[in-house]
């Protein structure tokens, strides 16, 4: 039986405030995050993301008043990531409402806080993960840091693998060649990960239109899309992507 996929709204959120920016640049104030994931909540998202992108360039804990806020609002579960680096941390963020965390720098530099956070918590750990193309690494994606500024030389694929092993409940993999283009996800990033994990793979970056959501599905053998873009800016609806998505035999809740 055919698994139902999954449409997932991110928030990118700094200072409190929704942006959206483009290869991880380019960032544009779309207003008060609290009420777009009540907006999405209510529209059929079936999670919603809420990425605190200046948290970890900054040093800053995530803005748990925002997070706290924005699960009294909304009627499904909420993930988030941003500037968490320990068990403490992801306790906290759990303690007011949170379903899941996404992990990337604090899981890159500490593997072992997945396999912590898997121990204490459960399937609560989502592993993101930011890349960009390269010859140096075997899979051709490597793994940035802080924004994408920062190279590691570590493979994607094999983090991948490696986060499932230590308990990762889900991948999240971000191309920055594609992040905000509105030009479509990377598929060969999403398709060689997916293939390398049995775990759930979440596509991100770059959907413009209905059909990058189901290539992400059909080539990507994603499990579920995160949008941004193609929604803050009014592009589709969550009802509109997911009719797509259905008249093209994908399985999805309506």
């Amino acid at each position: 039986m055919e698994s139902v996929k999954k449409v997932i709204p991110c928030l990118d959120v700094t200072h409190g405030r929704l942006v959206k920016g483009v290869h991880f640049a380019e960032i544009k104030d779309m207003g008060d995050p609290v009420e777009s994931a009540a907006a999405y909540s209510a529209a059929g998202a079936d999670e919603i993301v809420f990425l605190d992108i200046s948290a970890t360039i900054e040093g800053k804990s995530t803005l748990l008043d925002t997070v706290k806020r924005t699960v009294s609002a909304i009627k499904v579960p909420l993930i988030v990531g941003g500037g968490i680096k320990t068990l403490s941390d992801i306790e906290r963020i759990l303690n007011i409402g949170a379903a899941k965390v996404s992990l990337n720098t604090a899981a890159v530099k500490n593997p072992e806080i997945v396999e912590a956070a898997a121990k204490q918590f459960g399937s609560v750990v989502i592993v993101a993960m930011d890349t960009i193309a390269s010859i140096a690494t075997p899979s051709g994606f490597e793994l940035v840091l802080r924004g994408g500024t920062e190279p590691t030389g570590i493979d994607a694929v094999v983090w991948a693998k490696q986060a499932e092993t230590l308990g990762a409940s889900a991948i999240l993999p971000t191309s920055k060649e594609t992040d905000g283009t509105r030009e479509g996800y990377d598929i060969p990033l999403t398709r060689a990960i997916a293939d390398a994990v049995t775990i759930p793979v979440i596509a991100s970056g770059g959907a413009g239109e209905l059909s990058h959501l189901y290539e992400a599905i059909s080539q990507g053998h994603a499990e579920a899309v995160l949008v941004a873009s193609i929604v803050h800016f009014g592009l589709f609806s969550i009802r509109q992507i997911k009719e797509f998505l259905r008249e093209k035999g994908v399985s999805v809740l309506l």
